[in-house]
């Protein structure tokens, strides 16, 4: 099965978030980190929100930032945690935002498609052009692995670049429509492709559009939880429930935070909370 329709399926089973495991030492109670090395803190941190959580998301996403934060041993709970989720059959996305020229590209291609850091899925930066994201072609060919590239962020400097006007409409159309053209190559039974998009559901008056005109394109959607994206943003951003991936970090991450007994609970309100995420988005439904 291609990675993609492997996606399409597990939103379609457990529904469409996306467990942002943006773990920090700071996050983590005390009690789960005495007598622990950072290393183990994160990964054990990371695992009991895995085992609580994996029937009611469809993703995992580690922003390798928070990892590399810490040195190794913060490299050695990114490779721990994926390599978990690998053993648990559950899927991942390496937040890795990479871009660079073709010879490097190849070089994180197999970096993050491969070996101690492997995931299914990676986020890319597209700015430095189409030879930039052609090296990651070898894997998306063979149907295991697929990525998602940078459109229209939720962050506030996107209005920097992403907006300028190129040919009367935004900039960031002429990234989304080369990107398209890459996916139509790769479209699996599930009717998306391996190609996705990164899509902030925090600017209402595009989403409808973007929807529409990248129809075979799976989002990744941030911005909803700490960054309080509107749910109705997020609804219209997917396809029927499906067609992407909603993000949610820190809100789920910390949730624990919120409840007299959460630090002896870290997975049952991780849990509790992704849970509230979806019903929250998918109550959008009956407006």
């Amino acid at each position: 099965m291609k990675i993609i329709d492997k996606l399409y399926e597990k939103v379609s089973k457990n529904g469409f978030v996306c467990i942002g495991l943006d773990s920090s030492i700071d996050y983590i109670p005390e009690n789960m980190k005495a007598g622990k090395s950072v290393s183990e803190a994160l990964f054990s941190y990371n695992r009991e929100i895995i085992d609580q959580t994996y029937d009611v998301c469809a993703i995992y996403k580690l922003q390798i930032a928070y990892y590399e934060s810490y040195g190794i041993e913060g490299m050695i709970a990114y490779r721990d945690t994926l390599s978990y989720l690998r053993e648990k059959d559950l899927l991942s996305i390496g937040d890795v935002k990479r871009s660079d020229i073709a010879a490097s590209a190849k070089m994180y291609a197999k970096a993050h498609f491969e070996g101690d850091f492997e995931t299914d899925f990676i986020t890319l930066n597209p700015y430095m052009g189409m030879d930039s994201i052609e090296p990651y072609e070898e894997y998306i060919e063979r149907g295991e692995k697929g990525v998602f590239v940078l459109l229209r962020t939720s962050n506030p400097g996107a209005k920097d670049f992403e907006v300028l006007p190129v040919d009367g409409e935004e900039f960031f159309y002429k990234v989304g429509d080369r990107m398209k053209e890459l996916n139509d190559k790769y479209i699996g039974k599930s009717g998306f492709g391996p190609i996705g998009l990164v899509v902030g559901a925090t600017h209402s008056e595009e989403v409808e559009k973007i929807r529409k005109r990248y129809d075979r394109m799976f989002f990744l959607i941030p911005g909803f939880g700490a960054q309080k994206a509107d749910s109705m943003n997020v609804y219209k951003l997917l396809e029927g429930l499906n067609g992407g991936v909603v993000n949610s970090s820190r809100a789920i991450l910390k949730n624990w935070q919120n409840y007299e007994d959460g630090s002896e609970k870290v997975g049952y309100y991780a849990r509790k909370k992704a849970i509230e995420t979806y019903e929250e988005i998918k109550a959008n439904e009956v407006l």
